[in-house]
């Protein structure tokens, strides 16, 4: 949190330090002048450090915003689409979060799902069901060695629009790297840091070795080993059909 002009030093009036009136002897004047100043300069010493300390106490409770953090099921979301889920947060603030769930593939491909001109490879890659909300509603995360416009990690960005795709697979380069989804996860305003709370997540930083390179049924568990703890790897040993135990 930046220092916000409105606690510029125009907060203390003036009018509300005053010397004594009466007339002294130089000697006594020139004594009491000192003391006062030096009241003056504690008085705003003291208030200044309080206001610092409000607002440090202030920024300690206020959650942090998790974008370009990967949530992860801590074990407590069985029985809902997020169990076992690893989420890429794309983006979080006030309003609320935006993510796409890394490590559930569809059965189709992403030319099953779209009529558009695009690489025979991009056609031949996975759908990736990026959530519940929107099923339908199209999200792509795209990288390259260099990426003026990332928006979730350096050199990672996120897009949503059919055009932005046809120019992406128009315009080679051998290290771009391209994954789509249909649906996401949403939190409103202050939802996903009530869950955090709770402690209905685990985190991790994400990379881009995570998001693309990492076998979608691996991620999970490779997170957990690399959290460490014997909790962890106990988790990460659990099947994901409960059935099973």
């Amino acid at each position: 949190m930046s220092w916000h002009p409105a606690f510029a030093w125009n907060k203390f009036p003036a009018a509300g330090i005053r010397f004594a009136a009466r007339q002294r002897e130089q000697h006594n004047q020139n004594k009491k002048q000192k003391q006062n100043g030096f009241h003056v300069v504690s008085l705003i010493e003291v208030v200044v450090t309080a206001s610092m300390v409000h607002f440090g106490i202030a920024m300690r409770d206020k959650p942090p915003f998790l974008k370009g953090q990967l949530l992860l099921d801590g074990g407590a979301l069985q029985g809902s689409f997020f169990h076992h889920a690893v989420v890429l947060i794309c983006q979080h603030d006030a309003d609320g979060a935006f993510g796409l769930v890394l490590n559930r593939a569809s059965d189709k491909t992403v030319g099953d799902s779209l009529v558009a001109d695009l690489p025979e490879m991009l056609k031949q890659s996975t759908l990736f069901l990026g959530g519940p909300v929107q099923p339908t509603a199209l999200s792509f995360l795209h990288s390259d060695n260099f990426l003026a416009d990332a928006n979730v990690l350096p050199n990672l960005g996120i897009e949503h629009s059919l055009d932005a795709l046809v120019d992406l697979g128009e315009s080679f380069s051998p290290e771009k790297k391209i994954k789509l989804f249909t649906g996401y996860a949403g939190w409103s305003a202050g939802q996903l840091e009530s869950e955090m709370k709770r402690k209905a997540w685990l985190t991790h930083p994400a990379s881009l070795d995570l998001v693309f390179d990492t076998p979608p049924e691996k991620i999970w568990p490779a997170i957990l080993r690399q959290k460490g703890g014997w909790q962890n790897k106990l988790l990460s040993q659990s099947p994901d059909d409960l059935s099973w135990n």
